[in-house]
């Protein structure tokens, strides 16, 4: 039997290239997304994803999505109370699941702090990307046919010019030396819109760019057919 998994999936490239990762394994089965949503904006946490195209990439990839509400001024607390009552609600669907995967890529203390988390909830966590060489990786996702844009931009490290920009060669022959080419260092998130996980690529619609708590510039990004 293939071991069931639950994918963190914010939307971004790391999260569908890990789902693409996954699914060429013969040893594991993700049957469902875990997404946190900031209730108050009703988007994706971190990379701010419309919750409208959120759902459509869950459908693109043919799973179930579950969602994690947490407030916009969030604690750990807050954090790990949402993921606690989600996961619950994960194992009553799926009674075998206690394994969770993240597209971490070489954060050893975020990494760590996942563990230690969910191992008190009696979860395991796998994280099939880490150690990837991050530039060596960015070529395969747009290689494999990866599309996404970036979404959120840390104005402390990469100038919010590069907000909307396309994850692509020209992209990264663009940035700074300092900055790594899939952002891990929080430099930017990106907004999948394409790739081998998805049954069919999602029409996007670029709009705005904003800048929030004075230091993130995010641009929308929204469903080409909404109303």
């Amino acid at each position: 039997m293939r071991l069931p998994v639950l994918l963190a999936w914010s939307g971004g490239k790391d999260a569908a290239w890990t789902l693409h990762t996954l699914r060429q394994r013969d040893d594991v089965e993700v049957v469902g997304l875990l997404t946190t949503v900031t209730e108050d904006y009703d988007r994706v946490s971190m990379q701010g994803i419309r919750r409208s195209v959120l759902h459509a990439q869950a459908h693109a990839t043919g799973l179930p999505l579950l969602e994690a509400m947490i407030p916009a001024r969030c604690t750990n607390d807050d954090y790990e109370r949402a993921m606690t009552e989600a996961l619950a609600r994960a194992a009553q669907r799926w009674p075998a699941l206690r394994t969770m995967a993240f597209g971490d890529l070489f954060l050893d203390d975020i990494r760590a702090y996942r563990v230690q988390n969910l191992a008190k909830i009696g979860w395991d966590v796998m994280t099939p990307l880490f150690g990837a060489d991050t530039a060596a990786l960015a070529r395969e996702m747009v290689e494999g046919g990866l599309r996404a844009h970036l979404c959120c931009v840390d104005t402390q490290q990469l100038e919010a010019r590069f907000a909307g920009h396309a994850f692509d060669a020209a992209l990264w022959d663009a940035l700074p030396a300092s900055i790594d080419p899939c952002g891990e260092n929080g430099e930017f998130h990106t907004c999948v819109s394409a790739g081998p996980m998805f049954d069919a690529p999602l029409t996007l619609t670029q709009g705005g760019t904003e800048l929030r708590d004075g230091r993130f510039a995010f641009t929308d990004f929204e469903l080409a057919d909404a109303s």
